[in-house]
């Protein structure tokens, strides 16, 4: 197991490496200047500024620069989205609105996903499975930010059932939660349909199997032979998915923020972007990017955990 964990950690560093090597070039690849100076500005005031921010030096040079301070935990000062404000800080004040978002999101989607992959599996090829079924393929068909702007429109500006933006209040209210029903809804949506379709497959074929007609014949009814043995053993593979669902689910918040106007890092990364805030973007990244790397991580340790043969290096077919 250990040599397993060993493994997985090198691979997320090299693709951590990676990727970081990739955005520092892409952004510095971009048309116009990082720093925008005023043609009043004394040029050595200027070059003492280039001289600072390593922009007089090859942008190897400048990638070394970066990433021996990102080794000292140094990213930097934002320069234009808040000048002057630490990266940081930026990321930290942003963060808690697309926490509460993503968090709501994940306890809407594990409960509703639950409920109908079970009665899917349970009441199988019947009229309720059919339909079901085809709207789930419809939810994990149809991308998250159309569901967002379909129910904008009709929820929200067509009915006025739900406010079109999210509140700006910084505590978490009443009023604040009702206005991120619907993004959590569009975020949630396509989560509960693969959650369903995922358990309904697994369990309808636990349903099948041997031990399940042991069970019954052991006295214990159906919901009891559900509950205490099938659930049990479908859920298993549910652990990793659930996590792989989540990297979606943050994924798919950097669009649905921008739909509802939510101030969460989406909205501080789209605005350094365009602004060529480039220590600024580069620190939101690494928070996506390190995110995304742990939940792969744990993804890859649960299989390990729930099959033997995965972290002994065999095969399934073994």
């Amino acid at each position: 197991m250990v040599k397993y964990v060993i493994q997985r950690l090198i691979a997320a560093f090299f693709t951590f490496v990676v990727i970081l090597i990739v955005v520092f070039f892409v952004l510095h690849s971009m048309p116009g200047d990082i720093i925008d100076f005023s043609p009043k500005l004394d040029p050595a005031i200027r070059e003492m500024i280039m001289d600072k921010y390593h922009l007089n030096d090859s942008l190897i040079e400048q990638f070394q620069y970066t990433m021996a301070d990102y080794l000292h935990f140094d990213f930097g000062y934002s320069l234009k989205v808040r000048p002057g404000v630490p990266v940081f800080q930026c990321v930290l004040e942003r963060l808690p609105v697309t926490i509460q978002l993503n968090y709501f999101a994940a306890f809407f989607i594990l409960p509703f996903g639950l409920f109908f992959g079970i009665t899917m599996a349970i009441k199988k090829d019947t009229i309720y499975d059919h339909i079901a079924g085809s709207f789930v393929i419809l939810l994990i068909s149809v991308p998250s930010f159309v569901l967002a702007a379909l129910m904008q429109y009709f929820l929200g500006y067509k009915l006025g059932w739900f406010p079109l933006v999210l509140e700006t209040e910084e505590s978490l209210s009443w009023s604040k939660f009702y206005s991120m029903i619907l993004p959590i809804m569009a975020l949630g949506f396509g989560g509960i349909a693969s959650i369903a379709r995922t358990l309904r497959a697994e369990l309808a074929e636990v349903l099948t199997m041997d031990f399940m007609l042991l069970a019954r014949a052991k006295g214990l009814n159906y919901r009891q032979t559900i509950l205490r043995h099938a659930l049990r053993n479908s859920c298993v593979p549910l652990a990793s998915t659930f996590l792989y669902l989540f990297l979606g689910v943050l994924s798919s918040s950097l669009v649905i923020e921008q739909i509802f106007g939510v101030p969460g890092l989406s909205k501080t990364l789209l605005q350094s972007i365009n602004g060529k805030d480039h220590w600024l973007t580069m620190g939101i990244v690494i928070f996506y990017v390190l995110i995304g790397l742990l939940m792969a991580i744990l993804a890859d340790l649960s299989y390990g955990v729930v099959d033997p043969r995965i972290r002994m290096g065999g095969k399934k077919d073994d």
